[in-house]
């Protein structure tokens, strides 16, 4: 479940409430019982650093990289039509959707 941060425009109360997607948003203030309590947005609290999940970011791996292993997905082929195109972008780590294929 999602912590949203509240703050009322009247007092400065300020809480951060765990709620559910399908929560009603909370209106009354905790501290003075105004009806100006409001959502904040804020920041989320992760980052996403790196540059993604491979096969030896496990514990116990083989010891060889994703990209060792999938290597002919990368190789050009040509395909029917006589225009070298690679191979399904499926058969990748990231699904064909990132610039490194």
């Amino acid at each position: 479940m999602p912590i949203y941060a509240y703050r009322c425009s009247e007092c400065g109360h300020a809480k951060d409430v765990l709620q559910k997607l399908s929560d009603a948003p909370l209106n009354t203030c905790p501290a003075c019982g105004a009806e100006a309590f409001q959502k904040q947005i804020t920041a989320a609290g992760f980052q996403l650093k790196g540059s993604g999940w491979y096969a030896t970011d496990f514990k116990g791996g083989s010891g060889t990289s994703a990209t060792a292993s999938t290597g002919a997905a990368t190789e050009s082929t040509a395909a029917p039509d006589g225009n070298a195109s690679t191979a399904s972008a499926a058969s990748t780590p990231c699904g064909g959707s990132c610039a490194c294929h």
